[in-house]
């Protein structure tokens, strides 16, 4: 590394200073990049990182300050000029058109291609790096057929197929399995073994131990820390972040489970592509019990949740809620009947980015009273439960009449969590619930599933983080192709018999 510090570094941010209505997103913020170097970048939920890498990728101009690329001043207006330069990002919320295919989605824009494409010869080299980087995707797949996991890989294939030699990847592995980390972390490691430098932004420790060179710690938009990884550690991250000690462990109490909430049976469903998504799913969740959903992306964790909430048909078999037949119903039944839903897509299911926060939050209960009285809403009642929740949930927002695609994507998150915990009357269905929260929120999400278990609802909780399954759930499922290998005790599982389910493997007495 000293030999690497004496060159020219390859990225320079210098005073980088960017504001918004209300919010000051960065704050003569510095970054430094050098050859062949990994940089985390760390921060809470709406500390700026996404808002730094967005100005380096041109999709913001910045206030103040400068940006040099290979000890050149740079002016980036445009992602074209970034790509130009060779920066590419991987972006939280993905950047793709769902109605054209992988191949399409991956050459969109790119002029110096032919008027029409020569798609054989571009599926071609799709196909030649993943099998180089084992980012396995189908060239002709449509971008809305694919899981998220699928789609996150097509956004590294397209920096990838580019050229970027400076990668930039926003929370890479959120949509991830422990497993497909790993494979990223050596797909990093093979990048920067080409000569390709990498920003990523993460809430992971372990990655940040396990994948970077340097780390640069972000408050209020700040960088506040700058530490070399290897004399740094998980709990001095942690607390330079959040400002306080965080707990990576946490005490369950004792629960006696109560009767049947969700119960199915023998439940089969196709994806989108027509083809079988669960295989004969027979599972029940009591009162005040956590049932954990491991697997890799793809084998049905999706089709399961969308089952639960009315989203997606059953083609066999019963969906019970508290003994009552609701197998395809229509959502709006399985919400009365007590259910609330985190999704895996916070944007395009979860939240509806032209509204306000306060509309965002109140969208479960505005049929009702106190929000509604007949058709008249009561707009002053929605505000102020819309600051209460704000308030219990820390959503970092200007005011509660922001719109709530404005929010960091982690604020996003704690707004649903908000909104579908308030709501819930009996089962919650949480999908990756502290994806893309940074360690202090993610501590407070597994502190409210086990507030609702305490209170005696039930909880389908699904989540690639195995640590996080293990913590919170009483058991574990582990889904394969749609089917369910086994259900272990929370006390009785570890890591490597669950990763041999989830990859097909019976376990063996």
């Amino acid at each position: 590394m000293n030999e690497e510090q004496v060159k020219v570094p390859i990225l320079e941010m210098k005073g980088i200073t960017k504001r918004f209505p209300g919010v000051l997103a960065n704050d003569h913020a510095e970054i430094e990049l050098f050859p062949g170097e990994v940089l985390a970048l760390l921060g809470e939920n709406g500390a700026g990182k996404s808002t730094l890498m967005n100005i380096l990728i041109g999709l913001y101009r910045p206030d103040e300050g400068e940006i040099y690329v290979r000890g050149e001043r740079v002016e980036i207006h445009s992602p074209r000029d970034a790509a130009a330069l060779g920066i590419g990002m991987v972006h939280q919320n993905f950047k793709l058109v769902p109605t054209m295919t992988v191949a399409e989605n991956i050459i969109l824009g790119m002029t110096e291609l032919p008027l029409v494409p020569h798609l054989e010869e571009v599926n071609r080299r799709i196909v030649e790096i993943s099998d180089h980087y084992n980012l396995q995707v189908d060239p002709t797949a449509y971008i809305w057929q694919l899981s998220v996991g699928e789609q996150q890989r097509v956004e590294i294939l397209k920096l990838i197929y580019r050229g970027a030699n400076i990668l930039i990847l926003d929370e890479p592995t959120a949509v991830l399995t422990p497993q497909e980390s790993r494979e990223l972390g050596k797909i990093i490691k093979l990048m920067v073994s080409e000569g390709k430098s990498t920003i990523f932004i993460t809430h992971k420790m372990d990655e940040v131990m396990a994948f970077s060179d340097w780390v640069r710690v972000l408050q209020h938009g700040k960088v506040v820390a700058v530490k070399r990884t290897a004399d740094t550690n998980p709990q001095e991250l942690a607390r330079l972040m959040v400002g306080r000690e965080v707990l990576f462990r946490l005490e369950k109490e004792d629960v006696t489970p109560g009767e049947v909430v969700l119960e199915l049976q023998d439940v089969e469903a196709r994806n989108n592509k027509g083809l079988p998504a669960l295989r004969k799913i027979s599972l029940q969740i009591r009162q005040g019990e956590i049932l954990g959903i491991a697997g890799v992306a793809g084998n049905g964790q999706r089709e399961l949740a969308e089952v639960v909430t009315g989203l997606r048909s059953v083609t066999a078999g019963k969906l019970l809620i508290n003994g009552q037949d609701l197998t395809n119903r229509p959502p709006l039944e399985i919400i009365k009947a007590g259910v609330s839903h985190i999704p895996a897509d916070r944007i395009g299911m979860g939240a509806v980015g032209n509204m306000p926060v306060a509309d965002n939050l109140a969208m479960k209960g505005y049929r009702n009273p106190p929000f509604s009285t007949g058709e008249m809403l009561h707009p002053r009642r929605i505000l102020e439960f819309a600051r209460r929740m704000i308030d219990v949930f820390r959503i970092a927002t200007p005011t509660p009449q922001t719109y709530i695609k404005f929010l960091s994507g982690g604020n996003i998150q704690k707004a649903i969590l908000a909104r579908e915990i308030d709501a819930c009357e009996g089962l919650l269905v949480a999908v990756y619930p502290s994806r893309g929260l940074d360690v202090g929120a993610t501590e407070a999400v597994r502190k409210r599933l086990l507030e609702q278990r305490a209170q005696g609802r039930a909880v389908l909780l699904i989540s690639e983080e195995l640590d996080e399954l293990m913590t919170v759930a009483d058991k574990i499922a582990v889904l394969y192709e749609g089917r369910i290998m086994g259900i272990v005790p929370s006390s009785e599982a570890d890591i490597e018999t669950l990763g041999l389910m989830m990859a097909g493997v019976t376990p063996t007495e």
